[in-house]
């Protein structure tokens, strides 16, 4: 590919969805490549997007054309991309896959991003298994192939992820280094310099999808464990979580608690500080809850009281017991209720 003649300057389509989309949009206005047109998820269909950006107002702010959509590979995008007639296509902050019939208009190619430093964590959920893992992060534009996240490398930007960081703070991290990363590669782009680096696939990693479940919290995990998960599953992810009396509590960060006189059973709440917060324990060490909020999905509910000595999530075998005890129980009445309908319609029949 690094023979290939790039237009000075190239006709540039982007389509994206989050926070990772509009700034390389801003970036490209910013380096004299505004895109002739924009493609953003609809409004509607932003409820499981983390971190949705409406690239719609952005692109009439900067008079660009736009479509919005539910499905990338629509047929009404496919033909919208093709009157746009681009050198390059962006798919910045898209989980939507990219088929072969879009993916074969751009003259040049189509750019894809990711936040890790490929070929390391290729895949699903990137944002989350970086905080989680503290790295290696990276602004990463390369040029999309049929693999995942595999294509050669147009720029990257690495960044560190710092050891207290939650997933917003490395979000803004990424953000930065998007910043940096086309502030470097824009202009040899625009002067019509294409210089593909070809990724190293034997040092390739992947990660796994993540989803909301995965953000219950296991009380008899490491104190570390949990601290990883929460800080991972933290904005602009849906959080992690625990019950409390029936309610949700989302938990949006916490601290390592160390050298304290406390001990007690796993999800316990021990002490209770003005500064900290809550401090709970786990199956091995103690952690602060420094931020947390009910869930407000059923927030006309009474919220339960938090206080000392309450525990955290739910006995699995207690709630199976008292399953199992409200399940014989609405069998005899269903039982009950069927003996008496069939007395009542042998009554009528006589």
């Amino acid at each position: 590919m690094n023979d290939v003649t790039v237009p000075c300057p190239p006709r540039v389509v982007l389509a994206g969805s989050v926070t990772s989309s509009l700034r390389t949009l801003q970036g490209l206005v910013r380096h004299h490549l505004a895109p002739v047109g924009v493609l953003g998820v609809n409004v509607d269909r932003s409820q499981k997007i983390s971190g949705f950006v409406d690239l719609e107002r952005a692109a009439e702010e900067l008079g660009i054309p736009y479509l919005g959509f539910d499905r990338i590979n629509d047929r009404a995008v496919i033909d919208q991309v093709r009157a746009w007639r681009p050198d390059l296509l962006f798919v910045v902050g898209l989980s939507q896959m990219v088929q072969e019939e879009l993916m074969g208009i751009a003259t040049v190619g189509n750019v894809g991003f990711h936040p890790t430093h490929l070929p390391l964590g290729r895949g699903r959920a990137p944002l989350a298994w970086i905080t989680h893992d503290l790295g290696p992060g990276a602004a990463s534009f390369f040029l999309m192939d049929e693999g995942v996240d595999s294509g050669p490398i147009l720029a990257q930007e690495p960044y560190e992820v710092g050891p207290r960081d939650i997933a917003d703070q490395v979000n803004d991290r990424t953000l930065a280094a998007i910043d940096r990363a086309l502030d470097r590669w824009l202009p040899e782009l625009a002067g019509g310099h294409w210089r593909p680096a070809p990724q190293n696939h034997a040092k390739a990693t992947y990660t796994g999808i993540r989803r909301p479940e995965d953000g219950c919290i296991d009380w008899q995990a490491s104190a570390r464990d949990i601290d990883a998960l929460i800080r991972a599953a933290s904005r602009p992810h849906p959080g992690a979580y625990t019950y409390v009396g029936g309610r949700k509590l989302l938990i949006w960060n916490c601290a390592p608690a160390e050298g304290l006189p406390y001990r007690g059973i796993p999800g316990r709440l021990l002490l209770w500080d003005d500064d900290r917060g809550w401090l709970v324990q786990t199956g091995h060490g103690l952690l602060w809850l420094t931020e947390f909020e009910f869930d407000v999905e059923a927030e006309d509910a009474k919220e339960p009281q938090l206080r000392v000595g309450r525990k955290l999530g739910y006995a699995a075998q207690d709630e199976i017991h008292r399953l199992r005890r409200q399940n014989t129980k609405l069998k005899k009445q269903l039982l009950d209720l069927e003996q008496r309908i069939q007395t009542l319609e042998e009554g009528g029949t006589r």
